[in-house]
């Protein structure tokens, strides 16, 4: 497949019609009505088996009600409250409730045919928190016995348990109904922050974490552990350390005993779990840190590799590490995806991570045996003083990239000579090439460099939106953006706030010429791929993207795509898709926008589209209501306060 193209489709033809429905046992258990999970399943799909809205009537759709995150509140309550308006939060949905968390850390429970709130629980309120804060928060999780519902949130440093139908802590749960996620036996942990949702399999509650210190700065620094709680009583049942501990063979991968003091390695992203193989799939982050690594040289284990550990113990089952000692950010960005295949004839039980640098790995999600093989290719050596880059980096030969990896001058814009010229002014002051070319350091010097501009970038890309699976027929659909970003390593301007050698520096965006993206397009894309065979079956831009800029509105040029953060949801015949928040975090400008769109999975054409009042943030989900079928989207954006909209078809019309 050509990827430097405007715009290319692939035919779909025949499409696995005898293979029939696979999809992991967990999710045929779900009703059809309900999204009880952050990706609606354990298996993270983003799938629905509802069709109340299709092609005939999508066009239909109108906006039946909106909810104000309770955010909003909160600057009157404490002066000086500065609310994120880019609300990333997926909803879940069980029985006759709707329920969400909020950016800062508090969750409601909603009416799901009116959005009228029934209930609110407030950690200010409630003392268990002093002062607002919190840039994210996407979602919360769901527990029942039978006879006990809870709602599990993360509210900064605290996991709490609330009643399913008060909105009130269990006492039974921890201290008061949390437990606090900041105490840890290791000293290194100064403090707690994670902005995804937590995950409830076999009676635990599994959470992550974005950081544990403030300063993250510090050659020393405390693993990412990954913890599990029991769901009834908090206790800790497991903790999982992304980094190899004295007995474990991996501390080979670790220069002159780096693991000892080396930390991060976390999940910072969502997590997906087999509940039948009692396997969790945790994507675990680059290890301390992002950029440099001469202190910690070697493949660095287990940083940036998607692990496969025993529900019950926390035991590592198997691992596969994607970046070996990443100095990139390539962090895998999302939950891998489960999903049941057919290749060559043969089923399999999959596992599928999609990835910053425009990757899709594929393993038998019970062995970790890749389904394709995987190379290990050379990639180019570091220059930076103390680094050693690894030599080789693993590259899936199926399926092929689903993004832009690498610039060449053929990638620059070259709408008008103009466009052509500047981009090419403006490359010349970078280092550039291949994927995996590394970071460099800062060169202020008359003919000096100016850092290394990484493409992808560490938006990717795929990023924590990530993909749909589609359990009918095997097809991964992924949204992707082509976002470059700058690495400059600079020494620390202040010794007293960090022992590395380098640190990541500015610019840390591309210059754009006249304004517009420094590369060709498409800026934004969706991508089909059947996972049975590794095959792309369509591509296309995901939106119009600056086609009316001034210097090229009179080109009359089709669709360039969107440079958002979006996340699919796909039903029974249909993807849906917005074009992201323009207050998306570490995204160039130009980017995002205020469409939502429904397009025909099999052909990848628009069937549908409407203008919200902000773009999308968080993840869109789908369920039931009174025998209505209603989608949920989070938007916000700077002139739009984060909110809930809720979409469905008119009364009587279905």
């Amino acid at each position: 497949m050509l990827y430097r193209d405007l715009v290319t489709v692939l035919s779909l033809t025949a499409l696995l019609a005898a293979c029939g429905e696979m999809t992991p046992d967990s999710a045929a258990r779900i009703d059809p009505g309900d999204w009880p999970h952050y990706g609606r399943d354990l298996a993270a799909s983003k799938y629905s088996p509802l069709d109340q809205i299709d092609a005939s009537n999508v066009g239909d759709l109108e906006v039946v009600w909106s909810w104000e995150s309770a955010d909003n509140d909160l600057p009157g309550r404490f002066p000086g409250t500065t609310v994120n308006p880019n609300y990333q939060v997926t909803p879940i949905k069980i029985g006759g409730r709707l329920f969400a968390a909020t950016n800062m850390g508090q969750a409601v429970a909603l009416d799901p045919t009116t959005g009228a709130e029934l209930w609110r629980y407030d950690p200010y309120a409630e003392g268990l928190r002093e002062a607002p804060s919190g840039r994210a928060n996407r979602g919360v999780a769901y527990w029942s016995d039978g006879d006990v519902e809870r709602i599990y949130v993360g509210s900064g440093e605290q996991l709490v348990a609330i009643d399913a139908a008060t909105g009130r802590p269990d006492p039974a749960f921890g201290t008061a109904g949390s437990v606090n996620l900041a105490d840890d036996p290791d000293p290194r942990i100064e403090t707690f922050v994670w902005t995804s949702a937590p995950l409830v399999v076999r009676d635990v509650v599994i959470v992550g974490a974005t950081a544990m210190v403030a300063n993250r700065n510090w050659k020393t620094a405390p693993p990412g552990y990954v913890r599990a709680y029991d769901v009834r009583t908090g206790a800790l049942r497991w903790r999982f350390n992304p980094i190899p501990e004295a007995d474990d063979p991996a501390v080979a991968t670790w220069a002159d005993s780096s693991w000892t003091y080396s930390g991060n390695g976390n999940v910072w992203t969502l997590m997906s779990a087999d509940e039948e193989l009692g396997l969790v799939y945790l994507p675990l982050k680059t290890t301390t840190n992002d950029w440099y690594g001469g202190h910690r040289l070697g493949d660095n284990l287990y940083g940036e590799s998607v692990a496969a550990v025993d529900v019950e113990t926390g035991a590592l089952v198997w691992h596969y590490q994607m970046v070996h000692h990443g100095i990139w950010d390539y962090d895998p960005p999302a939950a891998p995806n489960l999903m049941d295949v057919v290749v060559d004839g043969r089923p399999i039980k999959a596992v599928v991570q999609v990835t910053k640098q425009a990757f899709v790995f594929a393993f038998d999600r019970e062995t970790g045996e890749p389904i394709w093989p995987i190379e290990e290719r050379p990639v180019p050596p570091s220059d930076v003083p103390g680094e050693v880059a690894a030599a080789t980096q693993p590259f899936p030969t199926r399926p092929a990239p689903f993004d832009l990896q690498g610039i060449t001058t053929d990638d620059l814009i070259d709408f008008t000579p103009e466009l052509r010229a500047e981009a090419e002014e403006i490359v010349s002051g970078f280092v550039y090439g291949p994927m995996f070319t590394p970071p460099t350091v800062l060169d202020e010097q008359p003919g000096g460099t100016r850092g290394t501009i990484l493409l992808p970038g560490w938006v990717g890309g795929a990023n924590w939106g990530g993909a749909a699976v589609d359990p009918e027929t095997g097809v991964l659909y992924v949204p992707s953006v082509t976002s470059p970003n700058v690495t400059a390593l600079v020494p620390p301007p202040e010794p007293d706030n960090s022992d590395l050698r380098y640190i990541r520096g500015l610019p840390r965006e591309v210059p754009m010429p006249q304004g517009l993206p420094l590369l060709k397009p498409p800026y934004g894309r969706i991508t089909a791929i059947d996972m049975n065979t590794g095959e792309h079956l369509w591509m296309q831009a995901n939106g119009p993207g600056p086609v009316d800029h001034p210097a090229i509105a009179d080109l009359d040029l089709p669709w360039l795509g969107q440079r958002g953060r979006p996340a699919p949801l796909l039903t029974k015949t249909l993807l849906f898709l917005g074009e992201g928040s323009e207050a998306a975090l570490s995204i160039l400008p130009i980017a995002g926008g205020k469409f939502f769109r429904a397009w025909d999975k099999r052909s990848g054409e628009v069937v549908w589209e409407i203008e919200l009042d902000a773009g999308t943030s968080g993840a869109p989900m789908t369920y039931t209501a009174d025998g209505r079928q209603y989608i949920v989207v989070a938007i916000g954006d700077a002139e739009t306060t984060g909110r809930l909209v809720a979409l469905a078809l008119p009364e009587g019309r279905d």
